[in-house]
C-alpha cells in the first residue's frame, strides 16, 4: 500500500473512451496497436507525464487517467485534453478516432465485441466465462470514475456515508447513453440500466448498486467481501480474482490503497464537462462530508433499498425526475417534488465559489441545456435514423477535439 491521504487531499480520475472507425463509425479493436504507436512495442500501461493511459477489458476501449494521486484539478481538463489530441493524432494514420459518450450508439455487442488478449487477459476470459462479457453492460460502456482517499475508520465512515446519499442524484447531472442499437431506449441513462443487471449471476458483486450501510474496514469485509469471496469460489478455482476488482456497488471501497471509487458517472463530450462534474461532485461531498448539509447519523440511516429507488428512478428520467422523498429532500432542505435538476442547481449555488470560471461555465450548460443524453435527444429531433445519430455523435467527437461541450442548435 502507497501513502494513506486524509480526505479531500488529493483525487483519483479515470475517463474511457472508445475507439471507432472514422469512416464505418464502427468500433476500432485496436487499443493495442495505439499503445504500441505510443511505446514503440506494446504494453498495457503507459506513463505520459502527469497522465497516465491504459487498456480495458475489451479491445476498443482505452483509459486515460491521472498519473497517481492529484491535488490538482484545475488544468486537469486541459491535461486530459492534450493527451486526447495525441491519442487522434497516432489514431488519424489508422483511419481511427476517440468517440466520447457512455454507449456507442450503433454497436451491436453480439457481433463486434473483442476482448482485450494481451495482458490480465486470462482475468477477462474468466469474467466471459461466467458472465458473457458482449452484452451492452460489459462491453458497450464508458464511464468516468473519481477515486477519493480516507486516512483512517474514522474518515471512511463520514465518506462513505456521504458517497451513499449522492449517488442517487448523479444520472441526472451526467446521463449520456440514451441509445442503443439505433434505438432511443426510454432511459437517460442506459449504461446504468445494464450495470444494475450485468451481474445477475452472481447477485453478491454488485448488490442493490447502492452500498451497503457499513462505515468501518471490518464491517465492510464482513457485508460485502466475505459474500462475494464466497460466491465466487466455485467458479475462481485458480483464486486469480480480488474481491477489491469484483464487487461492482455504485460506489467501492479500495482498502488496498485506501481510497472510494465512484462509478456511477457517465462519461462526456469532453473533460471540460467531466472535470466540471467531478469537481461539483467533490464540492459538494465536502459539504456532507462537514456536516453543513445534515447531519452524520442522519446521512448513515439511509438503507440502501430507499436510496437505490431513487436511483432507479433517476436512471430512467435523469434530470427530470420529481422526488416526493421528503425525508431525502430534507437532507438538502429542499421541498418535496422538486426535481432532479432544481435539487442540482442548489447544490451548485452552494459550492459555485469553488469552482473555476472555467468548470462553472461547463456546469450551468448542463443545468440550462440539461443532461448529455437530454441534448443529444434534443439534437435528434425524433429523426433516430443512423444517418442522424452518426450526425449527432460526430459532432460530439468533434467537441472532444477541441474541448467545448455540445448545445443543440435551435
Amino acid at each position: 500500500m502507497g501513502k494513506k491521504y486524509h480526505l479531500f487531499e488529493v483525487f483519483g480520475i479515470e475517463l474511457e473512451y472508445m475507439l471507432i472507425d472514422t469512416s464505418s463509425f464502427k468500433i476500432a479493436p485496436i487499443v493495442d496497436t495505439l499503445l504500441t504507436a505510443k511505446n514503440g512495442t506494446l504494453t498495457s500501461d503507459i506513463d505520459n507525464g502527469t497522465v497516465a493511459w491504459s487498456n480495458e477489458l475489451v479491445a476498443h476501449v482505452v483509459e486515460i487517467k491521472t498519473n497517481g494521486p492529484t491535488a490538482n484539478l484545475e488544468t486537469l481538463s486541459e491535461d486530459f485534453h492534450n493527451n486526447i489530441l495525441e491519442i487522434n493524432s497516432l489514431l488519424k494514420p489508422l483511419s481511427t478516432k476517440l468517440l466520447p459518450t457512455a454507449c456507442h450508439p450503433l454497436m451491436n455487442p453480439l457481433r463486434d465485441t473483442q476482448l482485450w488478449k494481451h495482458s490480465y487477459s486470462e482475468v477477462y476470459e474468466l469474467y466471459n466465462r461466467i458472465f458473457d462479457c458482449k452484452g451492452h453492460g460489459w462491453s458497450n460502456v464508458q464511464s468516468t470514475h473519481i477515486n477519493l482517499p480516507f486516512y483512517d475508520d474514522k474518515e471512511f465512515e463520514k465518506l462513505h456515508a456521504a458517497i451513499r446519499i449522492i449517488l442517487p442524484l448523479l444520472p441526472g447531472l451526467c446521463a449520456s447513453s440514451p441509445i442503443l442499437e439505433g434505438r432511443v431506449t426510454d432511459f437517460k441513462d442506459t449504461r446504468l440500466e445494464y450495470y444494475k443487471n450485468n451481474q445477475k449471476e452472481i447477485p453478491e458483486m454488485t448488490g442493490l448498486v447502492i452500498p451497503e450501510r457499513v462505515f468501518s474496514k471490518v464491517d465492510y469485509y464482513a457485508t460485502i467481501f466475505e459474500p462475494i469471496n464466497k460466491a465466487i469460489k466455485k467458479y475462481d478455482t485458480n483464486n486469480i480474482l480480488d474481491h477489491h476488482f469484483l464487487n461492482s456497488r455504485g460506489a467501492i471501497a479500495r482498502f488496498d490503497r485506501n481510497a472510494i471509487e465512484i462509478r456511477l458517472v457517465d462519461i462526456q463530450e469532453c473533460p471540460k464537462a467531466d472535470i466540471a462534474i467531478c469537481v461539483l461532485i467533490i464540492e459538494v461531498l465536502k459539504k456532507l462530508v462537514n456536516g453543513e448539509l445534515a447531519p452524520l447519523k442522519n446521512q448513515k440511516k439511509w438503507l440502501k433499498q430507499d436510496l437505490f429507488q431513487i436511483l432507479n428512478a433517476t436512471i430512467k428520467d435523469a434530470e427530470n425526475y420529481n422526488i416526493y422523498n421528503t425525508d431525502y429532500l430534507e437532507l438538502f432542505n429542499m421541498n418535496a417534488g422538486t426535481s432532479v435538476k432544481n435539487l442540482w442547481k442548489h447544490l451548485y449555488e452552494l459550492v459555485k465559489d469553488n469552482l473555476s470560471d472555467n468548470y462553472q461555465n461547463a456546469i450551468e450548460i448542463i443545468l440550462e441545456h440539461g443532461t448529455l443524453s437530454t441534448r443529444i435527444l434534443t439534437a435528434l429531433e425524433e429523426d433516430s435514423s443512423e444517418k442522424n445519430i452518426r450526425i449527432i455523435y460526430n459532432q460530439l467527437a468533434d467537441c472532444l477535439e477541441s474541448n467545448t461541450l455540445f448545445i443543440p442548435k435551435k
